[in-house]
């Protein structure tokens, strides 16, 4: 089965049903009109307008702000791609009415200045005056919106928040909303890979480094040249100049680690924290009348799936829309164990355009019907819709006993095990894709690698179930060491004895206390500072509370399988050691008023059947 949303119940005209009926009039041109634009302070940035042929009259313009090239220069007589990155967008919106400009964000492709950011503060002041030129234009009808995979997606969100009076529409799909916790540092611990391959990919790109892009699984066409250069700079002189001085652009592993706590100033500049590029710092400089489609997919990254969540119940205010599927980071694959193919088949681009031409052409799209929410369950192969997020307000709780998980707390007791510092969740997995990792089958070894794990497993389920929203390991412990790193995964097995991984959260100890969230990133799980003031070493030997949110996901336990929840101290392919070179023995207290459970969003499952099918 796939993600398709034929015959699907959740919509009362769904995505692939509105692109249908959406005539697409309109030619993209052969070329863009490219060009540098001045910022105040002198940097030149390149943008690519691509204005739709044959259009009468001005049309509204989607922004796209990238540090992945607008577009490439490609090879003599070569028919590859010359705008992987934004491509989908331009060929699928141009026809249907909208102007795009794409624009490589300062010192990145053709862009002159440097990157002092990851996200930096000045590209949020440069989409402002990118989008004073764009409202200029006479193909802009004075509307715009704005959209991108991941980092554009994040930078829609900066746009938004200029409080630019033209940006009524954003859609930021599979993008961070706060850098730190949702990206780099989820549950306070520090992936360390993942900071290594973004400045692999980086300085590829940013230093023209064409040798070592091609390593790149997404840019390794030979016949890529580089980045373009725009209309004015026909030889590339220009080019060259600007690429020049992207050498002074950040290193990521140098810069992320400067930000060991959550919104902590650098010694060096007291105005400059991870909240400076992150979105959710901005969030009360957002209008609100800009409308907003949150997306992720339920194995998006280690922490994107909340970040559209919380984007969702922070900007409540505004007409915001979550779509959850079942998706890796961008969707480029459907993530499920029962699809028939790795390609998504959902029609991501039919939703956006619905949203687009809603809140920007404000045709007649039937939109303000539609429920705010819509997410797949996996394993049941469906689609669903919800008035609010979460969708279920009922918990049911699991004991841990030495027997597994049990509906009832028995007696107090203990049981102690040194964590494992070569454990890893392998090389097929949530944080892959995010590492620009072309993987397209997920945790197919799962079922060997957990059972090295420490787990509890409950009895059968008596009926489907369904798991939606975020479960919580309550785990009372104590460790030898000041601090460790908890993994908690959460597994279905089968009544054939296969092992499915399902979901999983992560906690470094010294973030274990909780505080209300802040009204810039509401979430529907426990919340933490993150901040200095909030850290505390464990006492060894001494019983503390760790409650650990696993990331969300949608998921029918099926009548007949067994819930499994498997504890680790690592994820040596992903994540630094904590603490360093100290494995910890960890003891796991069980039973009485104080022992350990599992607290999952569960209900009966299904409440409907989608249209087209039987029970």
């Amino acid at each position: 089965m796939g993600d398709s949303d034929l015959n699907s119940a959740a919509w009362r005209v769904t995505p692939s049903a509105y692109l249908a009926s959406r005539s697409a009039e309109y030619a993209v041109p052969p070329q863009p009109l490219s060009r540098y634009l001045e910022m105040q302070d002198g940097c030149r940035v390149a943008l690519d307008a691509w204005v739709p042929e044959g259009v009468v009259g001005s049309v509204p313009v989607i922004l796209i702000l990238t540090p992945y090239y607008r577009r490439f220069a490609i090879a003599d007589g070569s028919d590859a791609d010359a705008i992987p990155n934004a491509g989908k967008f331009v060929r699928f919106l141009v026809p249907h009415g909208y102007a795009v400009v794409v624009v490589d964000v300062r010192g990145t492709g053709a862009s002159f200045g440097t990157r002092d950011s990851f996200r930096s503060p000045r590209e949020r002041d440069d989409s402002r005056e990118i989008a004073d030129w764009v409202v200029a234009q006479p193909w802009c009808n004075g509307r715009i919106g704005a959209t991108g995979i991941s980092y554009p997606g994040a930078a829609s969100d900066f746009l938004a928040s200029t409080g630019h009076p033209a940006v009524k529409a954003i859609a930021p799909l599979f993008a961070m909303w706060d850098t730190w916790q949702d990206h780099y540092y989820p549950g306070g611990v520090f992936l360390n890979r993942l900071s290594q391959s973004y400045d692999n990919l980086m300085v590829a790109m940013d230093h023209d480094r064409r040798d070592l892009l091609r390593n790149i699984a997404y840019y390794a066409n030979p016949d890529l040249r580089g980045p373009a250069p725009v209309d004015e700079d026909p030889g590339g002189v220009l080019l060259a100049q600007a690429i020049q001085e992207h050498l002074g652009n950040f290193h990521m592993p140098d810069f992320i680690t400067e930000f060991r706590f959550r919104e902590e100033p650098l010694p060096y500049d007291v105005g400059f924290s991870s909240a400076s590029f992150s979105p959710y710092a901005y969030r009360d400089y957002i209008q609100e009348d800009v409308a907003v489609l949150a997306t992720s997919g339920w194995m998006d990254g280690v922490g994107f799936s909340n970040a559209a969540i919380a984007r969702y119940l922070t900007l409540s205010k505004n007409p915001v829309h979550l779509l959850l599927g079942p998706w890796d980071h961008g969707a480029r694959s459907n993530v499920s164990p029962w699809r028939d193919e790795a390609a998504s088949q959902f029609s991501l681009l039919g939703e956006l355009l619905r949203f687009f031409d809603h809140y920007l052409l404000r045709r007649s799209t039937g939109y303000e019907v539609e429920a705010r929410v819509h997410y797949f369950s996996i394993h049941a192969e469906c689609w669903q819709e919800a008035g609010s997020w979460p969708p279920i307000d009922q918990t049911r709780r699991w004991h841990l006993a030495p027997a597994g998980l049990e509906s009832k707390a028995g007696v107090a007791g203990r049981d102690a095990f040194q964590l494992d510092f070569t454990t890893s969740s392998g090389n097929q997995t949530r944080y892959e894709r995010l590492a620009a990792i072309d993987t397209t089958t997920y945790y197919a070894d799962w079922g060997e690698r957990a059972v090295r794990l420490p787990s509890w497993t409950s009895e059968p389920m008596e009926a489907d179930m369904e798991l939606t929203g975020h479960g919580v390991v309550d785990l009372r412990i104590e460790s030898s060491e000041p601090d460790a790193s908890i993994f908690a995964y959460l597994s279905e097995v089968e009544a054939d004895g296969t092992v499915r991984y399902v979901t999983e959260g992560l906690l470094r100890a010294l973030h274990r206390k909780e505080s209300s969230p802040p009204e810039r990133y509401r979430t529907a799980w426990p919340s933490r500072s993150f901040a200095r003031r909030d850290a505390a070493p464990l006492v060894p030997g001494q019983a503390e509370r760790l409650r650990i949110p696993l990331l969300p996901t949608s998921w029918m336990i099926k009548a007949g399988s067994r819930l499994r929840l498997s504890i680790a101290g690592a994820d040596a392919g992903h994540c630094v050691q904590v603490p360093h070179g100290r494995p910890p023995i960890l003891t796991i207290l069980y039973g009485g008023d104080n022992g350990s459970a599992l607290d999952l969003p569960m209900r009966p499952f299904p409440r409907f059947m989608p249209k087209g099918t039987t029970p």
